[in-house]
């Protein structure tokens, strides 16, 4: 029997408490720390890109080099003649990956619908760590430099990691249902800026020695931490004996969490015999196509909207430094921690904007509000003074209302849109839509970094804001 709109709606907090095992708090932690890795060593890249490109550059001659050796086998294992092109090949890797990331996150939440989670995810996390290796320790011990193998191994870097992301928000999924949803998963999507923390400081810790083993350092830990994934993670809860979602022994408590907070409750009681879906005999559903998974009401929209998000949020990352010290001649070093409060404001706005959502039961006017918000933190942030405190102070604000929406979007919302009612709360559209949603956005964010770059060379810093506040 289905229940009335007014009974079916439960406190988040009640709902959430009377669920969690220990089971749920292993399997959070696990998702957390296995994404946190992956993006840990894209962090590890951007920050010893200085490095790279002094080693891919000739070396300043001393007095005693030429009696060493001969000029020709002093240079003769450099890409680059400058540093300017090396930085401009640095450049096109980060693009390589972005696109190749996007395009390989379609195909990762297919496979994941259709092979077990914990298979797929620990073999990106393993398999990318082992191009990692290859890439940035392996090449510089043997003396090995090939702008093609370079690019090759970074396109194949995107397409595993890609396998990351859709896997996590999936298991997150079957393990947390409606009821404080988005609380839980706007702290829990706090693993991407914990990932960039881990891998600038394990990176700081050695780079001394040598760049190379800053990718060993972080492809050893992400390796090791697919092994644990591989053995530890829990994909569902019937693994484990407890009820999935939509199965417990009332039946319809369980049954409005797989109902997104973005429609009306109380609409389409009548329609609950409509499914994608055939009918299974078998209490395993099968995957939904990947058009499908398009069609499904929200899906496109909301993939739209995270492609502008994306945009401005991957902007931030990769230009914040940049700007900060172009823009107000502050020291590189001083720019780069400062920059962290970005990352701070948006942890901060994913958790309390999760939880108001969670009471309201709604979650588009949560995003709606926080996105007028973040036009006039843009708007302020672009007119900063020349003052550390206040830029980090407007900086964080700006994180809150961007970064918070886009971490909604990107767990929490993708998750309410793969276990709508159409496919009966199937965990087999969970992967499948998270892809769709992230590679949409990611495709976003890789196309932004070229016009960002256009629009600042061309117009200057103010048209940049502009073009953020327009996305």
């Amino acid at each position: 029997m289905v229940l009335p709109g007014s009974v079916r709606r439960q406190p988040a907090s009640r709902g959430l408490v009377s669920r969690c095992t220990h089971h749920h708090i292993v399997v959070f932690l696990l998702t957390f720390f296995s994404y946190s890795l992956l993006h840990a060593s894209r962090k590890t890249f951007s920050n010893v890109k200085v490095s790279i490109s002094s080693q891919w550059t000739p070396s300043c001659l001393n007095s005693t080099a030429p009696e060493l050796r001969p000029y020709e086998l002093w240079n003769s294992s450099h890409l680059f003649p400058n540093a300017e092109e090396a930085t401009l090949f640095l450049g096109t890797l980060d693009t390589i990956f972005l696109f190749s990331y996007a395009m390989g996150l379609f195909v990762s939440g297919i496979i994941g619908d259709r092979l077990n989670l914990r298979w797929v995810l620990s073999f990106g996390m393993c398999s990318s760590a082992l191009v990692v290796f290859f890439f940035g320790t392996l090449t510089e011990w043997l003396h090995f430099y090939s702008k093609w193998f370079y690019c090759c191994l970074w396109v194949v870097n995107g397409l595993l990691q890609s396998t990351g992301w859709p896997c996590v928000v999936a298991v997150m999924g079957n393990w947390f249902g409606k009821a404080g949803r988005g609380f839980v998963f706007g702290l829990w999507s706090a693993c991407a800026s914990v990932g960039n923390i881990l891998g600038a400081f394990l990176a700081s810790c050695v780079l001394k020695y040598g760049y190379e083993y800053a990718f060993l350092v972080t492809a050893s830990v992400q390796f090791a931490g697919g092994v644990i994934v591989f053995f530890g993670l829990l994909t569902s809860p019937k693994e484990v004996g407890l009820p999935e979602l939509g199965a417990d022994e009332d039946g319809s408590l369980e049954e409005d969490a797989n109902r997104p907070l973005m429609g009306n409750d109380d609409a389409d009681d009548d329609d609950q015999n409509y499914s994608i879906q055939a009918t299974d005999t078998d209490n395993q559903p099968k995957a939904i196509g990947f058009f499908q998974a398009c069609c499904l009401p929200g899906v496109v929209l909301y993939s739209l909207a995270y492609a502008c998000l994306k945009l401005v949020n991957y902007s931030f990352f990769f230009w914040l430094p940049f700007y900060l010290s172009n823009n107000f001649g502050w020291k590189e070093a001083e720019a780069d921690q400062l920059s962290i409060w970005y990352d701070v404001g948006g942890i901060i706005g994913g958790t309390v904007q999760g939880l108001i959502s969670d009471v309201l039961q709604k979650r588009a006017p949560v995003l709606a509000v926080s996105l007028l918000f973040a036009v006039g933190s843009l708007f302020g942030y672009s007119r900063s003074p020349n003052s550390k405190p206040v830029n980090a102070v407007i900086m964080a604000i700006t994180g809150f209302f961007i970064g918070g929406p886009s971490n909604m979007i990107s767990s929490a919302i993708s998750a309410d849109l793969g276990r709508q009612d159409l496919v009966k709360g199937s965990s087999e559209a969970l992967a499948t839509v998270t892809g769709i949603v992230d590679g949409t956005g990611s495709i976003g964010a890789a196309v932004g970094q070229y016009l960002v770059s256009l629009i600042q060379e061309n117009l200057g810093w103010m048209w940049v804001f502009y073009f953020f506040i327009l996305m």
